[in-house]
């Protein structure tokens, strides 16, 4: 599709798309320490309900990527409206932790839909400026998470939290409308003419063998599988992938599926407890902790309408790496801060995030277009999968540890026995044995009780995000290294596919 013949009504859909997977994150983000109260869970399981919003949609965008080129992207985006649908009425009836979990699990298969059109959508209509589209694209995610989080917090504290979630249905409605009109372009890959396999080439076993091994393990952890069995069905999987394309995949490819795990974990990771974490010293500077989502996002949709003039001043990868660095000085501040410096270091933490997600998107495409929509939907299905598993669930775990340690070592200095009574039995998480405080009978101790144990846990609710500080130190050294690799082969080039046709 050329660029002068480009339906921007498409676009718009597509962005509003996006605004509707925000509503899902940013609603439940604000939600979940009150279902925390409301059903008795552990922070270690509001992780993992943080976490299945997430990493179900690796499973929807890889598998849709497959198979989006033959059954078109109208299906696929009508699907995605169904399960935004369904989703929101599970959550609404919920009643305990597994309806939660399911009603979770379906917004992100929906989510992962969305991507799965929309990413290879915009980067087909705007082939020669991906990074700039794909940026204003994703604005919509910020956007959504703005106009999501300003909706709910409006509603109030005692507005029951199921009208809440229902205000997904309101961008649900509006992309399903749209979408039944329009007419969607095949892939640039489609039509410059390369073959289904020399796309799966692209990935090769390599790259499979990441996005296959997280995908099982993680179905393993729910359903119960033994490791065992979950590394014989990823080397099964991987194999076939390999034997059919005989390919091990570009290891540029793979390199930058490595780095989206550290870039998901400090962006998406962070996002899904922020406002349980902020909630303490947000509280004693009178506001509700969900504004610091709120503020950093308005930050992130309106610097991604200039990531364009930004990657082409500095390049992409250059753009990555001053985010990265800079992620590193917000988080650890935010994780020091006290009263109005916890809004100083919102906004360092607000620009650092701003241009990571799309900026990959947008590298990737650049650099592997005969992928079409697997590259590019893999690198962002991998990037939510890591942010469910590895970021929303490790800085649930660290709290509960932390809490466990500080009380056991309270209760050693001050000879008492808070431990014992509201500390609950040993529980068993992705990442290793635990224990946490039993909120049934917190909300029954003593004032003193209460005050102590409210004291250590809102220090370690602080104190996590300091551990997160090494993710974006690792996606600084690697974005430098990769802009030394460039430089070597003589700086960096967009690889551009020939013959393109304007089918829509």
């Amino acid at each position: 599709m050329s660029e002068s013949k480009v339906d921007m009504k498409l676009f718009y859909a597509c962005f509003i798309s996006l605004v509707t997977t925000a509503f899902g994150f940013i609603l439940r983000a604000l939600i979940l320490p009150q279902w925390g109260v409301d059903f008795n869970l552990t922070q270690t399981q509001l992780g993992e309900i943080a976490g299945v919003g997430l990493w179900p949609f690796a499973i929807s965008i890889v598998l849709f990527s497959l198979v989006i080129d033959k059954i078109g992207y109208k299906t696929a985006m009508i699907f995605a409206v169904v399960c935004h649908i369904a989703s929101a009425a599970l959550t609404i009836f919920a009643t305990g932790y597994w309806m939660l979990y399911i009603g979770s699990f379906i917004v992100a298969i929906g989510n992962g839909t969305v991507e799965a059109v929309a990413n290879p959508v915009v980067a087909t209509m705007f082939p020669k400026q991906k990074i700039k589209w794909l940026s204003i694209l994703h604005a919509g995610w910020a956007g959504g998470l703005v106009l999501g989080g300003i909706m709910a917090l409006t509603l109030g504290v005692n507005t029951p939290w199921e009208y809440k979630i229902a205000l997904i249905l309101i961008p649900t409605l509006i992309y399903g409308f749209m979408t039944i009109s329009l007419k969607f372009p095949l892939n640039e890959r489609v039509q410059a003419g390369v073959s289904y396999k020399e796309m799966l080439q692209e990935v090769g076993a390599g790259g499979a063998l990441i996005i296959v091994a997280l995908i099982i393990f993680q179905l393993g952890t729910v359903f119960g599988w033994s490791t065992t069995i979950s590394v014989i069905i990823t080397l099964l999987i991987t194999a076939g992938f390999g034997y059919y394309t005989r390919s091990f995949g570009r290891p540029l490819f793979i390199i930058l599926l490595l780095v989206m795990i550290p870039l998901a974990t400090t962006e998406l990771g962070t996002d899904s407890w922020i406002t349980d974490l902020m909630a303490p010293e947000m509280t004693k500077i009178g506001l509700q902790a969900g504004w610091v989502l709120v503020y950093t996002s308005a930050i992130m949709f309106v610097l991604r309408f200039f990531a364009g003039p930004l990657s082409h001043k500095i390049s992409s990868l250059g753009l990555l790496a001053l985010c990265s660095g800079v992620a590193v000085i917000g988080l650890y501040m935010l994780s020091a801060s006290t009263g109005i410096m916890i809004l100083v270091a919102a906004t360092i933490y607000g620009l650092a995030k701003s241009f990571f997600w799309p900026t990959m998107l947008g590298l990737v495409s650049e650099q592997f277009p005969k992928g079409g929509a697997l590259t590019l939907n893999i690198t962002g299905g991998l990037g939510m999968i890591a942010a469910g598993v590895i970021g929303a669930g490790i800085l649930g775990f660290i709290q509960d540890k932390s809490v466990d340690q500080k009380i056991a070592g309270y209760d050693q200095s001050n000879n008492t026995a808070i431990h014992s009574t509201y500390v609950t039995e040993q529980k068993t998480s992705l990442f290793g044995k635990y224990k946490a405080l039993d909120q049934a009978k917190l909300a029954t101790a003593t004032p003193a009780d209460r005050e102590t144990v409210t004291t250590i846990r809102d220090t370690a609710k602080k104190e996590a995000l300091s551990y997160i500080v090494i993710f974006p130190l690792i996606m600084l050294v690697s974005y430098i290294l990769l802009i030394f690799y460039f430089k070597s082969q003589g700086g960096y080039k967009v690889v551009e596919l020939q013959n393109n046709q304007p089918l829509v």
